[in-house]
């Protein structure tokens, strides 16, 4: 998903148009509609939370990106001992 703001803008619409058809559904008594209305407001909102947190999942991204260009050594030792911690708990240690 190249442009966030574009899903962003999407779900908005989406939630509008969901609050029109369950206001307009409530005033006519049309129970289908408002339950459209609804889903398309429920519809809307994820939609921008989704943008949101890939957002900030791309943003969280970046910056460990440039942790590991900025400090090379650090990042391997890290990794080394996150790598051997992993290990030591999915394979434990064989006794003698």
């Amino acid at each position: 998903m190249a442009d966030t703001t574009e899903t962003k803008v999407e779900g908005l619409l989406d939630d509008v148009k969901g609050k029109v058809k369950d206001g307009v559904g409530g005033l006519t008594g049309d129970a289908k509609l408002q339950a459209e209305g609804k889903f398309d407001q429920l519809s809307g909102m994820a939609q921008q939370e989704f943008a949101d947190l890939y957002d900030e999942g791309e943003t969280k991204l970046e910056a460990a990106t440039a942790f590991v260009q900025d400090r090379p050594l650090i990042s391997l030792v890290i990794a080394t001992v996150v790598g051997m911690i992993v290990g030591g708990l999915l394979f434990g240690r064989k006794s003698s």
